[in-house]
């Protein structure tokens, strides 16, 4: 019997130098039965960087050594992140799991976006690069800072801390996503970086800021998405094939999908204001009641926030990090990871 299943793509930041070579290893150590479709697919993507006059994803991934300078450019280290997150959704093995939804933290919503088919994958990696370039073309900086304790849970003393803050730079510094046990904050780079030195050290590295990040999710990011919707219109969205669950914990379900609606959202919204990514997986499992959460790569970071949104509404009885791990110990783990080798073959089994 088949398990139903989440789906959730990651963001910005999570193709590093461990991730150097994942997409090809992944592709040949997938089975005769799709490896042919999966490569056919980064070919069609590795097509449209070549038209952008870009260098392909098979040629940054395949790269003798992993270059900050290169990779993470926007326009690569964006590609490379939604090649990675597509291709293992086409490797999940559908006769054992049912995807019922997608989610993505930031720009993990386009990679999802394309999973639902929202978009070709022409479009998705010209739209992928293109919102790379306008978004890290604008001004400020952002940051993280936990928000919960050694065990998972709210600490109220952080989120004090927190609030303070943006009180204190109203109009300056803003809160970009809700990060799980994570606020992830944007601005000016003075009012990041006067927070960031007011803001008390916490786990031996917060607050952090996140280098080559610009205020994503906020006001500041306007003009890029004023720009978006001009380039990319309504033309270029086509009805979800999987109910979406957005950065406001807001439904798209088909084939009821106001395209107009979602692209307003998806070049406009989702650009200017607060990513809410602990309320979308809140929502998603609440109206979906998944068997498991499936995360795709490039990498593993995913598994905490996600454990710290439910932990947050306590699902399932879940109420700190002991008990998240020790659910994790099953043969079959609610949330997999498919970063991690021993979590991907579980997800890609019926594939071999």
């Amino acid at each position: 019997m088949k398990k139903t299943a989440l789906v959730i793509c990651p963001g910005r930041g999570t193709y590093n130098k461990p991730e150097l070579g994942s997409i090809s290893a992944n592709i040949a150590a997938s089975s005769s039965k799709i490896k042919e479709d999966l490569q056919e697919v980064l070919t069609r993507i590795d097509q449209e960087r070549e038209q952008l006059g870009l260098a392909t994803v098979s040629e940054l991934d395949q790269a003798k050594l992993f270059k900050t300078s290169l990779h993470q450019k926007p326009e690569h280290a964006a590609a490379l992140i939604y090649a990675a997150g597509y291709l293992d959704f086409l490797s999940i093995d559908r006769e054992h799991y049912d995807v019922v939804a997608l989610a993505g933290n930031s720009m993990g919503w386009y990679t999802a976006m394309a999973c639902a088919e929202a978009w070709s994958v022409s479009t998705s990696t010209r739209l992928v690069t293109s919102m790379a370039q306008l978004t890290a073309g604008g001004a400020g900086a952002q940051f993280i800072y936990p928000i919960v304790d050694a065990n998972w849970r709210p600490d109220r003393q952080r989120i004090a801390l927190v609030e303070a803050q943006l009180a204190k730079h109203q109009g300056e510094l803003f809160r970009s996503i809700n990060y799980g046990g994570y606020a992830v904050l944007a601005g000016t780079e003075a009012a990041c970086h006067a927070a960031v030195k007011e803001l008390p050290t916490a786990d031996e590295r917060f607050p952090m800021i996140l280098p080559g990040h610009a205020a994503f999710h906020t006001s500041l990011m306007a003009d890029a998405a004023a720009t978006a919707q001009e380039t990319w219109p309504v033309a270029a969205f086509q009805t979800p094939q999987t109910p979406l669950i957005d950065g406001r914990g807001q439904q798209w379900l088909t084939p009821a999908t106001d395209l107009r609606a979602l692209q307003h959202y998806t070049l406009g919204h989702q650009v200017t204001e607060t990513y809410d990514f602990s309320k979308s997986i809140q929502v998603a499992v609440k109206e979906f009641a998944p068997d498991h959460i499936i995360l795709l790569g490039p990498g593993s970071g995913l598994g905490g926030a996600v454990a710290q949104a439910l932990i947050e509404q306590q699902w399932q009885g879940l109420t700190d990090k002991a008990d998240f791990s020790q659910r994790q110990t099953q043969a079959q783990p609610f949330v997999l990871s498919m970063g991690l080798p021993e979590q991907r073959a579980l997800v890609t089994a019926g594939q071999n």
